[in-house]
């Protein structure tokens, strides 16, 4: 997911968007955990990048709401 699509999320959204892909990492991993190959290996790696980068946009949304 591209960093501007995230940043016009609300932080409800932000927040379901991180749960689906954290269940998702979860499921994948345990595939590898089994021995099963998952159908994208690159997929692992580009779900903890939108992880970082919806928890990046959460902490600078909270950051500018204490400012205020």
């Amino acid at each position: 997911m591209k960093i501007k699509e995230l940043r016009m999320m609300s932080e409800k959204e932000l927040d379901e968007k991180f749960v689906e892909l954290k269940k998702e990492l979860i499921k994948i991993n345990a595939q590898i955990a089994t021995g099963t190959n998952p159908k994208s290996p690159g997929q692992v790696k580009t779900i903890k990048k939108t992880l970082a980068k919806i928890k990046t946009i959460k902490q600078q949304k909270n950051t500018e709401k204490s400012k205020q």
